[in-house]
């Protein structure tokens, strides 16, 4: 079965300016962890999520349809 990628030591051009940019600019990194912890990673109070969800007004399904 012949190999589809038979050249292994191909680095396209994208990743060779990340690479460059990464090691000329270290500080990089850090912040894209940073930015990651601003963003994402959060801790969920789960018992104001469930209250959240028991005093929500359901809605109608067609907002303009009159009773």
């Amino acid at each position: 079965m012949p190999l589809l990628f038979k050249d292994t030591t191909y680095v396209s051009e994208t990743t060779q300016f990340i690479r460059d940019l990464l090691d000329k600019n270290p500080e990089i990194a850090q912040g894209q962890i940073e930015g990651r912890a601003l963003l994402w990673d959060k801790q969920v109070d789960r018992d104001f999520q469930k209250q959240a969800e028991a005093v929500k007004v359901k809605t109608k399904p067609y907002a303009y349809q009159p009773d």
